[in-house]
């Protein structure tokens, strides 16, 4: 699966990147706590997205231990060859924002390990999320669209990974 960022939002996109992984994974929170009621709504009822498999998958994380679920979350920002992230890998962009929102829900639910309380974004992570929240709503879906895409690992690109059998 290739991904293509739109022009408009790749300096957001790699200023994301940029980020360490557990500030990306906070940022996402934040986003999801500040603007989930406009934002999220899209995710579920996109033509697109399969909700079966983002349910799936999703399960499959509720049901790990909390340090595995962090791990989880860890593995498919960082591209991690594992099972699960070649699973997330295959499935299509929308259904990737899916999955993300129903992970957000689980936070803030109690039934995913949350961000902590007390924890702070970086100047950085802190800078894009001020301009993601001034963008307009169909820019923000853009954006988190091109966010997920390149996430996960596509099975059907990987090289085998003889460290892992994969």
């Amino acid at each position: 699966m290739t991904f293509t960022t739109s022009t408009l939002n790749s300096e957001k996109v790699t200023a994301f990147q940029n980020l360490d992984v557990d500030q990306q994974l906070a940022l996402f929170w934040f986003i999801y706590t500040e603007m989930g009621e406009s934002i999220t709504p899209a995710a579920p009822s996109a033509s697109t997205a399969s909700p079966t498999i983002a349910e799936a998958l999703f399960e499959q994380v509720k049901h790990l231990s909390d340090e595995e679920q962090l791990q989880v979350q860890r593995d498919l920002l960082t591209r991690k060859n594992t099972l699960f992230a070649r699973e997330y890998g295959a499935i299509g962009d929308t259904t990737k924002l899916l999955f993300w929102y129903l992970l957000a829900q689980g936070m803030d639910s109690g039934t995913v390990i949350p961000v902590p309380s007390d924890y702070k974004l970086s100047a950085e992570a802190e800078s894009l999320f001020n301009q993601i929240k001034r963008l307009e709503f169909s820019e923000q879906i853009t954006l988190f669209r091109d966010i997920v895409s390149p996430t996960g690992v596509d099975p059907n690109v990987v090289e085998h990974d003889s460290a892992t059998g994969l």
